[in-house]
């Protein structure tokens, strides 16, 4: 008998999560996990080599200081904060505690990558609502998609891989007709970048307050610069938090990734400086790309969006959509690793300025 009759059935028809690529050339910028391009500030590097001398401990499995410092930095109630292993695995425990046999979940598409593969391995069905044609969300479609089986709403915003964010006025129309009954999460992975973007972006903390079934997850993996420690966090009722962190792996956040954490958020004016740095080479990047005739969206992340000839696309006539491979191709050649999606799109990442400079040279060429 295969092993493979053990697994449910769904299990070997769960899609693949794609990373971005890598490149073990020293010479070759990475534009394609949204990852800062900074290292860690010199009190973060500290915590971290202090941390090590402790590894052979297990870590505090409450998260108890680090929620503390979390609560005073978020001004949220520390009993309404639920850390995990990422914020990709506290979506995945949050669907896994409110799935049941024949549930729906209602999530925009494109979006983060993660969400197909969680809803299914939780044991629900996908429900992916296409797009507006500029990148955002289409909430009137994904309350038309709402049913008497829907167990779970997700929104990103800014959404990822378009970039483009849901004002706070268009999200609380949309909460207050969402049933009650039914939680809505607030994926704001890239809440942090959403400086200058012209209408106030959700907040999503003041709908939490509003809303008793809307919980918001956060991640140190963007803007703090930790992507590879894992620390994300959940702020939500008192009541929600007690229902995640009952089904939470035990000790899901390790001990150098705690103090990490802790350091950054003590070193928040530096980290929020480097924030800034990316922001003004976003704008850069975009204007430069706009200058040369490519039409994007106005992202609110820290990176940007080519429609592909496929599915979303940006509305500008004079603008076609980018053949994504193609990008791709010369965009190394230029010595960048780009992220592409199909013929869907492709994502860059802001980092450092020569990146923005390698990406416009490889746009020049396929303009010519």
């Amino acid at each position: 008998m295969s092993t493979q009759n053990w697994f449910r059935p769904e299990v070997s028809q769960l899609p693949q999560y794609v990373a971005g690529k890598r490149d073990t050339d020293p010479n070759v910028i990475k534009l394609s996990s949204n990852e800062l391009p900074f290292g860690p500030t010199a009190e973060v590097a500290r915590a971290i080599n202090a941390a090590a001398e402790l590894v052979n401990r297990y870590p505090d499995m409450a998260n108890a200081d680090l929620r503390e410092r979390l609560a005073q930095f978020e001004d949220w109630p520390a009993n309404g904060i639920v850390l995990g292993n990422g914020s990709t695995a506290l979506i995945e425990k949050f669907l896994q505690a409110v799935a049941v046999p024949g549930a729906e979940v209602v999530y925009p598409w494109r979006s983060f990558e993660a969400y197909p593969i969680a809803v299914l391995a939780a044991g629900a069905t996908p429900v992916p609502v296409p797009l507006h044609a500029d990148g955002s969300h289409d909430l009137e479609a994904m309350l038309a998609a709402i049913t008497n089986n829907t167990r779970a709403i997700m929104v990103c915003s800014p959404n990822n891989p378009t970039g483009v964010p849901i004002s706070h006025a268009q999200l609380e129309a949309f909460l207050e007709r969402v049933p009650k009954h039914i939680p809505v999460l607030i994926d704001e992975a890239y809440i942090h970048f959403a400086s200058g973007v012209g209408e106030a972006i959700q907040d999503g903390k003041a709908l939490a307050r509003k809303f008793p079934n809307v919980l918001v997850a956060r991640t140190f993996s963007k803007a703090f610069g930790l992507a590879g420690l894992r620390v994300g966090y959940v702020l939500a009722s008192a009541e929600i938090a007690a229902g995640l962190t009952a089904i939470s792996t035990p000790f899901g956040v390790n001990l150098i990734a705690q103090r990490a954490a802790l350091a950054a958020l003590d070193s928040s004016a530096e980290v929020f400086e480097r924030v800034e740095t990316i922001v003004a080479e976003r704008e850069r990047m975009s204007r430069g790309v706009r200058e040369l005739g490519f039409a994007v969206p106005q992202s609110a992340a820290n990176f940007i969006w080519f429609a592909g000839e496929g599915q979303i696309s940006v509305d500008d006539a004079e603008a076609p959509a980018i053949d994504a491979a193609r990008l791709e191709e010369l965009g190394r050649e230029e010595g960048i690793i780009i992220r592409r999606f199909g013929d869907e799109g492709v994502r860059v990442s802001v980092a450092e300025p020569a990146g923005t400079d390698r990406l416009l040279a490889a746009l020049e060429k396929l303009g010519d």
